[in-house]
């Protein structure tokens, strides 16, 4: 990802006299500007990123910050004109596998850090899920949420971007597990999570909160309002319900909450806020029920 048009044909070349890489075939794309990085990112199958942090729409670290936010399961190698020992620091510190000048990088070792890069993460990524990741769903679980949250955060405050808590609980659990048995019960926390995935992009954190207690943080990209991602999910409930042969009928409450970039407002302060909403739409529907 690099503002020079010719810069993926300068680094085609360079890949091919790297040696170490006979073995590994690499499909080279570019992205000129940090907007098309997203979009590309978001759509997946990308199993390693050059970031050049100085684009036409980003510089510094944030250029890093955005991209990795986006997708926090590849590696991302630096590589840039720019020799600043602080910014290398720094977006090692945040993650980067590693920090290359073009001038100072031969074939050969740029060959190798890509290398080095795709395993070193492999490995990480491996260690990470197994304290990071809930069993049952495969989503991330609170401690999860709560680490790639507050990253999440942080990069809403620095790009003044604004970020969406949207929290689920399924109604009547209880039920399902008491009269059709746990198995089934589990079953049914898995297709919640299926439905989340098929709702959401694969660049927002969802996790299982514990329980039947299920939450998503969006960051924004585009003018859509908070409510319509909600709206998303109910639907994506009531296609469920309508398609399912499964014995059991899903039913979930939901609560949104939104930050615009305030630093003053943290993880907690949104998930407090979306769990309320979310327990509001429960009472009206008790209400609605005896009524």
């Amino acid at each position: 990802m690099e503002a020079d048009p010719s810069g993926a044909d300068t680094l085609r070349q360079r890949l091919e006299q790297a040696g170490g890489l006979d073995a590994v075939s690499l499909e080279v794309e570019q992205a000129t500007t940090l907007d098309t990085a997203v979009e590309r990112l978001a759509r997946g199958s990308v199993d390693v990123v050059l970031l050049d942090l100085f684009l036409p729409d980003s510089e510094g670290l944030t250029t890093f910050e955005r991209a990795s936010a986006f997708a926090p399961d590849v590696p991302f190698i630096i590589l840039t004109d720019v020799v600043d020992d602080e910014l290398a620091v720094s977006t090692v510190q945040g993650g980067a596998q590693d920090y290359l000048v073009r001038s100072e990088v031969r074939p050969a070792v740029l060959g190798r850090a890509i290398l080095y890069a795709i395993e070193r993460h492999r490995l990480m990524s491996a260690l990470r899920s197994l304290s990071l990741i809930d069993d049952l769903t495969g989503l991330y679980n609170r401690r999860g949420f709560t680490e790639l949250g507050e990253q999440y955060l942080k990069l809403a405050w620095r790009s003044g971007r604004a970020i969406t808590l949207v929290y689920l609980d399924v109604d009547r659990f209880k039920s399902i597990n008491d009269t059709l048995g746990h198995l089934v019960g589990d079953k049914a926390l898995k297709r919640v999570a299926e439905i989340l995935r098929a709702t959401f992009r694969r660049s927002d954190i969802i996790a299982r909160l514990g329980g039947d207690e299920f939450a998503v943080l969006a960051l924004e990209t585009t003018g859509e309002p908070a409510e319509w991602l909600a709206q998303r999910l109910r639907e994506g409930v009531s296609m469920h319900n309508v398609s399912t042969n499964e014995p059991f009928r899903l039913e979930a409450s939901v609560g949104v909450a939104r930050s615009f970039g305030d630093p003053k407002v943290d993880l907690d302060d949104l998930l407090a806020q979306a769990d309320a909403a979310m327990y509001r739409e429960k009472r009206t529907k008790k209400r609605a029920v005896y009524l």
